[in-house]
């Protein structure tokens, strides 16, 4: 018999709040987290703007010293997480705990490392920690050792995607029984060389004069996207593992769907489509019980085009009857939320599910602050430009990536 799935924990680190309540008054707020660095400019960045991610101050947190050497600038965010996650679902024996990460650069660490090999020509003075940090498991290596993960424990490499593809592995694993639960982190490097190769291809944003209104997800004004970062981090467990512990659930998770588009860059409307029909499949409920849709979305001309283009293939805004205004009621919300956080990257799969919860358990959906005037096709989408006060029980969150791949993950009120 297939387990059933449930969430008893949640944490995050990020530009708009250091915890899960700072993060839900930015998002009832429309608060941004996005500014300009101008070391970006001096480095030689075609754009400065970023999200504003506080580094962690991890010196007393109780960690021995070979435990921090060993923590990168991702992995600091992502620890930060996972302890205000287990926080919420204290699961103390984790011999059957599996840990799954979204990770897919280590660029500031190993950036340090070519600056001093070229300063001293010596690898002795990188230091024992260096070869841990530079590696691209290195959240799932050092968290797994410092949270005592008794099960599986790995890293996914999957983009932006990622994030999506570590909740549905971790679903599939559940489900199966091969372990009772698992942390699920998504976690991204935010310094100055981790977005250069990015920042290469003139994606990103240029309104460094007013950053707060750079990132404007489905707007006809959108000039690229902004770059952020930090960590998310979810407790996946079998609902008869949660009851055993008396850890309540925060919500089932339904359905994954996934699926590689044909094109390593160019977005395709026709692929994201099938990723998000095969979510909803997999979680068994009507597209019409859909109550809010977690878009990719992230302030670019192609990608915003065919994720709005894939969602008016769903035929969930086509109205039997409207409220008189043109807009279909019953019509399911569509959001995104890096119009306020910019876009996070590896770690964005992970923290769409977190930023869903928080206005699943808050009873609101967050407003859309730079939706000035719609593209055509994301003209006839339900975006919300204010904060609304509503019922949220089902929730589709979709994460795409670099080289076509892409994953739908849906969760439900318990």
């Amino acid at each position: 018999m297939q387990q059933r799935v449930v969430i008893t924990g949640m944490g995050i680190w990020s530009c708009i709040g250091e915890d899960v309540k700072a993060v839900e008054q930015s998002l009832r707020l429309g608060r941004s987290g996005i500014g300009a660095d101008p070391r970006r400019t001096e480095y030689g960045y075609q754009s400065p703007l970023t999200g504003i991610v506080p580094v962690p101050d991890l010196s007393h947190e109780g960690l021995r010293r070979s435990q921090r050497m060993c923590l990168s600038e991702a992995g600091r965010y992502a620890y930060m997480a996972v302890k205000q996650a287990l926080e919420q679902a204290p699961i103390t024996d984790r011999h059957r705990v599996g840990l799954i990460v979204s990770n897919d650069s280590t660029a500031c660490e190993l950036a340090e490392v070519e600056d001093i090999m070229r300063l001293h020509h010596d690898s002795r003075r990188l230091g024992a920690g260096a070869v841990f940090r530079s590696l691209n498991s290195t959240v799932s290596m050092a968290l797994a050792s410092i949270f005592g993960i008794g099960g599986i424990s790995l890293t996914v490499s999957a983009a932006c995607s990622g994030g999506g593809h570590a909740v549905g592995l971790a679903l599939s694993l559940i489900r199966s029984g091969q372990v009772d639960a698992c942390i699920v982190v998504g976690a991204q490097e935010v310094g100055l060389h981790a977005y250069t190769s990015f920042d290469a291809l003139g994606i990103f944003s240029q309104r460094a004069d007013d950053p707060e209104k750079a990132s404007r997800p489905f707007d006809a004004a959108r000039d690229g996207l902004v770059p952020s970062g930090g960590a998310a981090c979810v407790i996946l467990e079998s609902a008869e593992h949660a009851a055993m512990g008396n850890r309540k659930p925060m919500a089932t998770v339904r359905g994954y769907g996934f699926c590689t588009s044909p094109d390593i860059v160019t977005p395709s409307a026709e692929s994201i489509f099938r990723c998000m029909s095969n979510a909803i499949q997999d979680a068994d409920i009507n597209p019409e019980q859909l109550s809010m849709i977690m878009a990719h979305a992230t302030s670019t001309q192609d990608g915003d085009r065919a994720e709005a283009d894939a969602l008016l293939s769903l035929s969930l805004w086509l109205p039997k009857y409207t409220c008189g205004v043109g807009k279909p009621i019953g019509n399911p919300f569509v959001v995104s939320t890096k119009c306020l956080t910019g876009h996070e990257c590896w770690m964005s799969g992970v923290s769409q599910v977190v930023y869903a919860l928080i206005q699943m358990q808050g009873g609101f959906v967050a407003p859309h602050i730079n939706l000035e005037q719609p593209e055509p096709a994301a003209a006839r989408l339900n975006i919300p430009t204010k904060p609304i006060v509503t019922n949220i029980n089902h929730v589709l969150c979709n994460a795409f990536g670099f080289g076509g791949t892409n994953s739908s993950i849906i969760i439900s009120k318990p």
